[in-house]
């Protein structure tokens, strides 16, 4: 397992950069993933069930990383403005990162319909 030095938050570009500590066996690595890559692909759905390789998060393109708390040996807990967070370990992170392009370009594939499109759904009720 590596370790994560720092994280770096480009809201403009909205993605986030993870420096990796150089080890016994690697030199140093920084990776930089999307937010939405990130929230689409977290480790659990919002029932805390795993997602495993095929997501089932949609209109996820706007979301932002509000905050990153370290829990310990677990990994870090990201929290997105959509209400979600989760607990990504070093090792998940790089999977996402290894995985990249498989990973998004099924992501891709799966939201050509309205109901699983990227973009952010407004919720409209009707108020008696």
């Amino acid at each position: 397992m590596r370790n994560i030095s720092r994280f770096i938050l480009n809201k403009t570009a909205s993605a986030l950069s993870i420096s990796f500590e150089k080890d016994k066996q690697s030199s140093p690595t920084t990776i930089e993933l999307s937010i939405e890559y990130l929230r689409v692909y977290a480790p659990t759905d919002d029932k805390g069930k795993a997602i495993g390789e095929i997501p089932k998060v949609y209109h996820k393109k706007q979301v932002q990383l509000l905050n990153i708390e370290s829990v310990g040996k677990h990994g870090y807990r990201f929290i997105f403005d959509d209400g979600h967070s989760n607990i990504y370990n070093e090792d998940y992170l790089l999977t996402l990162a290894t995985e990249y392009q498989q990973r998004w370009q099924r992501y891709l594939s799966s939201t050509s319909t309205v109901s699983n499109s990227r973009e952010a759904m407004i919720e409209i009720k009707e108020v008696k």
